[in-house]
């Protein structure tokens, strides 16, 4: 897949990919005028939805009511480095959520494919290039 991402204006930076655009922004303190959340705040987002999708998908497929279904993600974040130790998603079921599907929803959640990228991280490679005369365009 590709994206492009561009720089609409001070610090913007939006991906560009099949259709969609994701807009990132920084708060005033770091430039920006807080239109949009960080590129990092994307990023975690993307697993608790990831996950989500997963906990939601595994509940319509067995026809169980999801009315109060939701997932609360918490983070670690080493004050040092302000690296991110520990991701804890909790996953609050609804009332008369079946006790025989409880380990299973846990199960269901943990195939995100944004946690399976932590578990087997890709390669980054990092290139330039000149623009072309012609701007690339968004698929």
């Amino acid at each position: 897949m590709e994206m492009i991402i561009d720089f609409p204006g001070g610090a913007r930076v939006d991906a560009h990919f099949k259709g969609y655009t994701v807009p990132t922004d920084q708060p005033p303190y770091g430039g920006g005028e807080g239109a949009a959340p960080t590129p990092f705040a994307t990023f975690l987002a993307s697993i608790g939805t990831c996950a989500g999708i997963y906990v939601l998908g595994f509940c319509r497929q067995r026809g169980l009511d999801t009315t109060g279904l939701r997932l609360v993600q918490r983070l670690d974040v080493d004050r040092g480095t302000g690296l991110v130790r520990q991701v804890a998603l909790e996953i609050e079921l609804p009332p008369g959520f079946p006790e025989k599907y409880r380990g299973a929803v846990i199960r269901s959640a943990e195939q995100c494919a944004v946690k399976k990228h932590f578990e087997h991280p890709p390669e980054f490679a990092i290139t330039t290039r000149t623009a072309a005369e012609d701007p690339l365009t968004v698929a």
